[in-house]
């Protein structure tokens, strides 16, 4: 690939320093996605400049203005400290002609909204559990075809914001008491929908119009409660003591069955092209113990830092780091043409 200037947009915390050792494993952890992209497109040869931003879209139009990149590398997930002001970034970019990595502002907008996601998906005979939104200031009144057990989450909050144990309710009065933690605490509106036992799998997805589909991966807890049932919960996600100790690992998928594992690739592409997908997205499922796969949501825009599940999946099926990060710039400079 050719040398091309690029600007890296992220949040002003997570810009990280020229020299990775002087951040404590902690500080390490938080910047890891930005410090992999960031080094490897320097060690690919191209011209890179990072911006962190928050704030307001001035700063941006300023960068662009004076570093005139070929490209902004999207690293950010929140805009005013708001993960649905993402896509406002994106139509920013879009409308002073700039290309960008990563999803656009129409695919991140209905794969925010899970309940949106899931009525389109349902429309399109994708299985998806039965589920119920519980607005703000509303009182709890669970529909009568909603049965337990369920799982209540944030409305449109992702990276398991939360979610924990607690999450999986089965009465009607720990409902009320879960949604009302999501309306306090997260301040959104609340889902809650069918919980699935079984297996947690991720399939991610790479592309515009051609898409490419890894081979799935799990999580897997290795040291589990005998009773506790199996969410990605934020501890588990965010807290590295507790991955250590419950044994918390995300790898390729095993004796899945080929049927499975083929419906599995061919959703996955459905999902992303009915949700308007673009760049890459990771899709989560369930895979319950009769093989039947659930879709739970979308993720795109996921962490694609060295050792997550995405860059994993890519390299498992050959695609090593580097060159992910390279067909990811190519694919957001064909999305401009």
């Amino acid at each position: 690939m050719r040398r091309v200037r690029i600007l890296v947009l992220t949040h002003p915390d997570l810009v990280p320093p020229e020299d990775e050792g002087k951040l404590t494993p902690r500080e390490a952890f938080e910047v890891k996605t930005e410090y992999d992209v960031i080094s490897t497109l320097r060690e690919l040869g191209h011209d890179v400049h990072v911006l962190g931003v928050q704030w307001e879209l001035r700063p941006i139009r300023e960068a662009v203005d004076a570093i005139k990149p070929d490209i902004v590398f999207n690293l950010l997930e929140e805009f005013h400290g708001e993960t649905v002001y993402d896509h406002n970034v994106v139509s920013y970019l879009e409308l002073i002609k700039m290309p960008y990595t990563g999803c656009n502002p129409r695919g991140l907008m209905i794969s925010r909204g899970k309940a949106l996601s899931k009525k389109l998906l349902a429309y399109h005979r994708i299985r998806v559990p039965d589920f119920a939104v519980f607005p703000l200031g509303r009182k709890v009144r669970r529909p009568r075809h909603l049965a337990f057990p369920l799982i209540v989450k944030s409305l449109i909050e992702h990276s398991s914001l939360g979610i924990s144990q607690a999450s999986v309710v089965d009465t009607d009065e720990k409902l009320a008491e879960r949604v009302r933690f999501i309306h306090e605490r997260i301040g959104t509106d609340a889902i809650a929908e069918q919980f699935i036992s079984g297996r947690e799998i991720y399939v991610s997805v790479l592309g515009n119009e051609r898409l490419a589909a890894f081979t799935p991966w799990e999580l897997i807890v290795g040291n589990a409660e005998p009773d506790a049932p199996l969410i990605a919960t934020a501890k588990m996600k965010h807290d590295l003591d507790y991955q250590a100790k419950k044994g918390i690992s995300i790898r390729a998928a095993e004796q899945v069955h080929p049927e499975a594992e083929a419906r599995l690739l061919h959703d996955s592409k459905r999902i992303y092209r009915i949700l308007e997908l673009t760049g890459y997205a990771r899709i989560d499922f369930r895979l319950d113990a009769e093989g039947r796969t659930w879709f739970l949501e979308a993720n795109p825009n996921p962490d694609i830092a060295r050792e997550e599940e995405f860059a994993q999946a890519a390299a498992f099926d050959g695609i090593p780091y580097p060159k992910l990060l390279e067909r990811i710039v190519r694919l957001g400079l064909r999305q401009q043409d």
